[in-house]
């Protein structure tokens, strides 16, 4: 008997929050620039324009969660300005990332012709490729957070975060130690609602 209690209980509960659920897919498209961390001492790391595509799908009301994926180029310039003998060089990084995702609806909700989310979250970067240098040199995934802000316009939106990651970009260290990477992310897409009850 009391084992049905709490299954009725746990059925009641997750009943409630199915009841409550809105399922939301949005692909998107964006740019991003980044830099590191450490200061190369002769010269600096200066971020250039880098884009990713991808999609996340939302699910929730006022409180969301949103796991996402997205193919991601991240370029950073280093420019040696002080002629120590160092190269420019160009950190040309490709990759997949996966943000995981949680937000808050701030103004309005999804009836409304416009609202504002803000989110944060964790993201782990699966290096695929980085150009020009050898990529036994860094570490094939990198694990990252960050927080941002959302506008929905009925159908569309548009979001930027900034990402600090959580673990060196590289593992072997010779002449430039790059130590974290720090990213901003912008991008906008279409809100596809697929579940609402």
């Amino acid at each position: 008997m009391r084992k049905k209690i709490v299954l009725a209980v746990i059925s009641s509960l997750f009943m409630g929050l199915y009841s409550q659920a809105q399922v939301v897919i949005k692909p998107a498209i964006g740019i991003n620039a980044t830099d590191f961390s450490k200061d190369p001492g002769t010269g600096e790391f200066k971020g250039r324009v880098g884009y990713q595509i991808g999609g996340s799908v939302a699910i929730g009301k006022k409180v969301y969660f949103e796991p996402g994926i997205f193919y991601v180029k991240k370029t950073t310039e280093f420019v040696d300005e002080n002629t120590s003998g160092l190269e420019d060089q160009d950190f040309n990084i490709s990759g997949i990332r996966v943000p995981l995702t949680v937000g808050f609806n701030l103004l309005g909700n999804a009836g409304s012709p416009v609202s504002l989310r803000g989110f944060g979250g964790v993201s782990a970067f699966f290096l695929a490729d980085i150009k020009d240098l050898d990529k036994d040199d860094f570490n094939t995934a990198s694990w990252g957070t960050y927080l941002g802000l959302g506008v929905d316009f009925s159908i569309l939106f548009v979001e930027a975060s900034y990402e600090w990651s959580l673990t060196n970009v590289q593992k072997n260290i010779e002449t430039i130690d790059i130590g974290k990477s720090r990213s901003l992310f912008a991008h906008a897409g279409v809100r596809i609602p697929i579940g609402t009850k």
